[in-house]
């Protein structure tokens, strides 16, 4: 059996060090093989992105750049229509058989996850782990806290035993930055000096991202 594979999506518009922070941390945790950062195409739960996919793709794969293990996955944008998890993760079973895949989200994304296209579906599809901050306190959906009841309480080694059906939660550090704030203080003329990698800001420069005179 292959070594675990995660998974980390978003629109990443644009991808900063919290971003890439959470994927090392991710990868850390579960020992991970494999971690692919996967930008979204057409987000069905959100606004659009401001930047196109190509723009956002191009900030994506300089910001990986250089990272062990992790690379970037661009199905998603390939594919037209909203970019459905349930079928990336079919696809991606189809293709690595019974490799432990684990779906990584932030535990605002768990607590919405009813919302999710067919959301049922992704614990037999894959593991899901929820990455949470030391002061994160959510009230959950009654459902999902019957998936956490009979998923059960799981660690690094139980996932990297089965392919998919277990949860498990991992703390990061808190970062307090977001591509809200960063497209904010953009369009303010604001620095972001140690907020994203100095290769992503010299792609926002070039092509005059998200600028108010844009």
């Amino acid at each position: 059996m292959k070594g675990v594979l995660a998974i980390l999506g978003g629109t990443f518009d644009p991808v900063h060090i919290g971003h890439l922070r959470a994927a090392i941390e991710l990868a850390e945790a579960l020992s991970a093989a494999e971690l692919r950062l996967m930008p979204c195409a057409v987000p069905p739960h959100r606004p659009q992105p401001g930047a196109s996919p190509s723009q956002r793709l191009a900030m994506l794969e300089a910001a990986a750049s250089g990272l062990t293990g992790i690379r970037v996955d661009a199905r998603e944008l390939d594919r037209p229509g909203p970019s459905y998890t349930v079928d990336t993760l079919s696809a991606l079973r189809t293709e690595e058989g019974d490799r432990p895949i684990v779906l990584a989200m932030g535990a605002d994304a768990f607590a919405g996850l009813p919302s999710w296209h067919r959301w049922e579906e992704l614990i037999g599809l894959a593991h899901l782990a929820v990455l949470t901050r030391p002061d994160s306190h959510q009230r959950l959906d009654p459902r999902l806290e019957t998936l956490l009841a009979q998923a059960g309480p799981a660690d690094a080694s139980t996932l990297a035993g089965q392919p998919a059906g277990a949860l498990i939660r991992i703390e990061i550090p808190p970062i307090p930055v977001s591509s809200t704030l960063i497209r904010q203080r953009l369009a303010e003329g604001r620095s972001l000096a140690h907020l994203v990698p100095a290769a992503v800001l010299a792609l926002i420069d070039q092509h005059g991202l998200y600028r108010r005179d844009r």
